[in-house]
């Protein structure tokens, strides 16, 4: 990932890395990162942190902060904003609620001095990210509203339209249809960045060996895709366990559990809907899928998020469906 000849994301980007240390032993870290398709798309000067990490120290942080900040300068940048690892397509937001549960894949966690530290340092919020739960971690699924199902069936009626799972033999054709959707269903979005083509194939990859067609639906209509969701196993319930950070055997395991249905947990990671199909119900018929289809192979707790505290649709919408806010995360920015 953080390779700039690996990663597709330094295709339009830069970033330097630090590490603090004192009397030989690090004491923190930090990325400062410099994203040319992010100031194209929005038309700004922003620059990012993000991979922070630090002892609960406010020298230590003041100092990792101020590097990544003169670095940014140096490129033109008139603001910091982060944490952002690389970018909000990416592991966002420093943890300000919701520290007594652990993360789910790809989700970050810290301690609650950061935002402290952050704050001494003079960053202020700028957007806040909710993160919602529903169900139960045990595999048993808890029953869908028979309200959403009627509403569900009404709707693919009304709107003539279909929904099918992921097709894996023709996973090369699928990631074309999402890389459409993704950019179109999120491109007003604050602080959105699309994904190049090499990005999307790269993540692909990554989740080629894990997803679960169930979980990833596909809404159709005359035969054109229009919409799409996309719900991870939360691979992290193993990765715990995993203290030596080797991939074998534990990958093996992962894998094993998959099959076998043994992970009961998963994250509802993106849905999109064309622009001229909002707004008229299909995130709560791709929801349904994914509750009943999960549900059926012993996914019984699903995270969805992360949510832009101002989209008031898809905040109303998951708390009608009985979705619970149980984790915040805030993005910061201070001027350069």
């Amino acid at each position: 990932m953080l390779s700039r000849a690996k990663n597709p994301f330094f295709d339009h980007a830069e970033a330097e890395y630090f590490v603090a240390e004192r009397n030989g032993a690090v004491a923190g870290r930090i990325a400062a990162i410099a994203n040319r398709l992010h100031n194209e798309f929005h038309a700004d000067r922003v620059g990012f942190f993000g991979f922070f990490e630090t002892e609960d120290d406010q020298p230590v942080a003041d100092a990792l902060l101020d590097a990544a900040a003169a670095w940014l300068r140096g490129k033109g940048l008139d603001t910091m904003r982060g944490p952002a690892s690389f970018s909000t397509n990416d592991e966002s937001g420093v943890l300000v609620d919701g520290f007594d549960t652990p993360p789910v894949l790809m989700m970050p966690h810290n301690p609650p001095y950061y935002l402290t530290l952050l704050t001494r340092a003079g960053f202020a919020r700028a957007k806040d990210l909710l993160v919602y739960q529903h169900g139960d971690s045990s595999g048993r699924t808890p029953p869908v509203p028979e309200r959403l199902t009627r509403a569900s069936e009404l709707l693919c009626q009304r709107l003539g339209i279909t929904l099918r799972p992921l097709r894996m033999k023709d996973f090369a054709a699928e990631v074309e249809r999402v890389k459409v959707l993704y950019n179109k269903a999120r491109e007003r979005n604050w602080g959105f960045v699309p994904m190049t083509d090499r990005e999307i194939d790269h993540l692909a990859a990554q989740f080629k060996p894990v997803v679960v067609p169930d979980l990833v639906p596909f809404v159709e209509k005359d035969g054109e895709v229009i919409g799409f969701a996309l719900a991870l196993p939360d691979l992290n319930t193993f990765f715990r366990n995993n203290r030596s950070g080797r991939m074998f055997p534990a990958i093996l395991k992962i894998l094993w559990a998959l099959k076998t249905h043994r992970v009961h947990r998963c994250r509802i990671t993106l849905l999109g809907v064309l622009p001229e199909y909002r707004g008229k119900g299909i995130d709560a018929v791709l929801y349904h899928w994914i509750w009943t289809r999960g549900g059926a192979i012993g996914y019984g707790w699903g995270e969805a998020g992360w949510i832009l505290e101002d989209n008031a649709a898809m905040n109303a919408g998951l708390v009608k469906m009985g979705f619970t806010v149980y984790k915040t995360y805030r993005l910061l920015d201070r001027p350069l």
